[in-house]
């Protein structure tokens, strides 16, 4: 079911997705060569604590597989989405990681995700994630009141197409605010004019998640790869329907 908050609902939405906005603009100066996604991680989970909230995606469950074991998803070159921060992986120079974090406050949800470059990067992923920055920006741009689900899926899909890169296959942004995930689903590929309508006072997250060699995944547990092994990028925002232009919820 797709839920409309009210004015208390959407000032509560904004704090907790302030906390992921600031978060995300606190790592620009965390990500650097040497520092492992364990390390991200525990800044994160402190982070969000010393915000009075709580990480959403720790012990977050699924069927069949272990609760989520930490405060972010660290996504680091041909993985996509949903890596596991480790002591053992330590980021190295011409890197890009993909950070995704949710945060829970006073009975709602924030959620968005950036990539980050480690170090210099060469121009192959400088691009990549320039097309995704883009895709994310066209798609924000479709998404007010009376226009559709499809017009943002259709405004992203056919610029990564535009641009020779790949949508990642089944994985999608979605609606959000007293659950982390709510309806309606938000593919990155569509059709103009279809799907369910955009209403004032909907919140949703938007994120396409972009690959440069194939749309192709693979699954490893919580893990989603890149079939070929080449490199993705994930950015995402929450975002309030206006009659207008869409307000970022977790922009800095």
């Amino acid at each position: 079911m797709i839920t409309i908050k009210n004015n208390n609902e959407i000032a509560k939405m904004r704090e907790s997705n302030r906390i992921v906005g600031l978060l995300l603009h606190k790592l620009d100066d965390i990500i650097k060569p040497g520092i492992s996604t364990y390390d991200i991680d525990r800044f994160a989970d402190e982070l969000i604590r010393n915000e009075a909230g709580k990480a959403a995606f720790k012990g977050y469950s699924i069927p069949g597989l272990p609760p989520f074991p930490a405060a972010i998803c660290s996504s680091a070159n041909s993985c996509i989405v949903h890596g596991i921060p480790s002591k053992k992986q330590i980021l190295q120079e011409g890197d890009i990681i993909g950070i995704d974090v949710g945060v829970y406050k006073d009975g709602f949800y924030g959620d968005a995700a950036k990539t980050f470059q480690v170090g210099e990067i060469s121009e192959q992923a400088i691009t990549l994630m320039t097309v995704t920055r883009e895709a994310l920006k066209r798609g924000i741009f479709q998404a007010r009141d009376g226009a559709r689900v499809g017009d943002i899926s259709h405004a992203i899909g056919s610029y990564v197409m535009s641009q020779e890169y790949f949508v990642a296959d089944n994985l999608t942004g979605h609606g959000i605010g007293r659950s982390l995930h709510e309806d309606p689903v938000v593919p990155n590929v569509g059709l103009k004019g279809k799907g369910p309508r955009l209403k004032k006072g909907m919140t949703i997250a938007i994120e396409p998640m972009v690959n440069i060699g194939t749309n192709r995944v693979i699954e490893k547990g919580w893990e989603f790869f890149v079939a070929d092994g080449s490199l993705s990028a994930h950015f995402e925002h929450t975002i309030l329907i206006t009659e207008n232009e869409a307000e970022l919820l977790t922009e800095y």
